[in-house]
């Protein structure tokens, strides 16, 4: 008893929750160290109580990982140029509609032009893009019937280009012109015909682009529009009607261009296509600056002329890049790199015949092009959708290519197509899937609540681990990213 008496009056040893016993305090749970955030040179007299953010700090500010709290800086550009985390600086972002995929996509470009790479879009469908171009100083180009044209034989800057270089760079830049100009009238025709043109009518096209050349030349100061290419054919010169093979008979050699006349004739402006690419161009694409061909006075449900625009805006686009790159390997500007967005991949790819090659083409070459890019569309079924199995196939290696995938919330129908391609833990597709719950509706406001997943966001690199991050705008994206302005939104 007297052992006791002893213990009792002992003091108890203090734990983490604080004195138990009579004349002490305990809490119910232990309050987190206060944590803040500084840069290495702020946080260095800290030293061992500092610790870095798990995910690398280089590129544009994105947001806080819903995980750690730490900032998380990612764009496929600068993880691909500074950091070496990325084969190739491409990303392709899926999500739900109304969860922020632009939104995300948004925020890297306003980032990347302050660091010098100039977005560019190359056919906005909606428009989302060409506000933000607008802030920061770039161009936007509208095209559409009455808006404004693309004369698709106008080498743009190309041209000028061309005057500036001499010997074999001037020689490969002039044959990219020549080639970028038949692939583009080829195109149209295909457009029109649903078919291709046959080889003897293509390489009538070319020799008549070349004489069109030569009756057009830089001296001329005239850029020549697809009516005057229609006159070359019909004028019948000697080396056009060479190889048409019509054998020393014009009756032969009108058999021969009939029908590829009358497809360039419907080109020139009373037409299905009107005179959108038939007509001189309206304003000129700057290789200096961001860029936005604003496509979304073309209505939806003309799928001939919103192929044929998105088609011309890419042949031009990259038409104005490879100048840029001859430019720059000559000594003659500085070296430039762009950052590509496709907005509505899967209503590019379906709009028409020919642009899923277009694509896949990129996806290989935007290291050689100095061009990262940015894929967004809602889900891998859009990819699926595509009519032909070949195309379907191709459409799959963009996701398979694509640096890194940054995915939105998803339904659960969709994860298991998404999982044979990028490696998800049960943990991740869960996140996923909770992302993706509809809103709830606010009885106190009377009206929808945001989504739980909007602005969330997953970041795979390979098979690393996810970062979840979260995007908030500031005061000043907000009036660039209002996509609903017409419901006054």
């Amino acid at each position: 008893m007297a052992r006791m008496t002893k213990q009792s009056r002992q003091p108890r040893r203090v734990t983490p929750r604080g004195r138990p016993g009579p004349g002490g305090g305990m809490v119910g749970y232990v309050d987190p160290a206060p944590e803040w955030r500084g840069t290495s040179v702020q946080v260095c007299g800290l030293w061992p109580f500092g610790a870095g953010a798990g995910s690398p700090m280089v590129g544009v500010p994105l947001g806080r990982d819903l995980d750690s709290g730490a900032t998380v800086c990612c764009d496929p550009v600068s993880w691909f140029m500074r950091t070496g985390l990325l084969a190739n600086p491409s990303m392709f972002v899926l999500g739900r509609p109304g969860l922020g995929k632009s939104t995300i996509v948004r925020r890297m470009a306003l980032g990347l032009s302050g660091y010098g790479v100039h977005p560019m879009i190359f056919g906005d469908l909606k428009p989302d893009y060409a506000d933000l171009i607008r802030a920061i100083g770039g161009q936007v180009i509208t095209l559409g019937r009455g808006r404004g044209n693309l004369n698709v034989l106008d080498p743009g800057e190309s041209g000028r280009a061309a005057t500036r270089l001499t010997g074999d760079a001037r020689h490969r830049l002039l044959a990219d012109i020549h080639g970028r100009r038949l692939h583009m009238v080829s195109a149209l025709v295909t457009i029109l015909r649903s078919a291709p043109p046959t080889d003897r009518e293509e390489t009538i096209l070319s020799t008549a682009l070349n004489v069109l050349d030569d009756r057009y030349d830089a001296r001329s100061g005239r850029v020549p529009v697809l009516a005057d290419l229609v006159r070359v054919i019909k004028d019948a010169p000697e080396a056009v009607r060479a190889v048409a093979l019509d054998r020393g008979d014009i009756t032969r050699y009108r058999d021969i261009t009939e029908n590829l006349e009358a497809s360039l004739t419907a080109l020139l402006g009373d037409g299905r296509l009107g005179g959108t690419f038939a007509r001189p161009t309206t304003e000129a694409m700057k290789l200096d600056r961001p860029v936005c061909f604003d496509v979304s006075g073309i209505d939806d449900s003309e799928s001939l002329l919103q192929a044929a625009a998105l088609l011309s805006c890419w042949s031009y686009g990259f038409g104005a890049v490879s100048a840029a790159h001859a430019l720059a390997d000559a000594g003659l500007e500085p070296q430039r790199n762009y950052f590509l967005v496709m907005d509505e991949l899967w209503r590019v790819l379906q709009a028409g015949r020919g642009l899923v090659d277009r694509v896949n083409a990129l996806t290989r070459l935007d290291r050689q092009r100095g061009v990262g890019l940015a894929m967004i569309t809602h889900s891998i079924d859009d990819l699926m959708a595509l009519p032909a199995e070949e195309d379907r196939t191709k459409a799959r290696g963009f996701v398979e290519r694509a640096g890194m995938v940054i995915s939105a919330g998803l339904p659960p129908a969709e994860l298991p197509q998404l999982t044979q391609i990028v490696e998800l833990t049960e943990a991740e597709r869960r996140l996923l899937v909770d992302w993706s719950t509809p809103p709830a509706w606010d009885a106190a406001h009377g009206r929808r609540a945001d989504p739980p997943g909007l602005g969330n966001f997953l970041i795979k690199v390979g098979n690393r681990p996810g970062i979840p991050v979260h995007v908030d705008l500031t005061a000043a994206e907000l009036e660039i990213n209002n996509t609903n302005r017409r419901w006054n939104k």
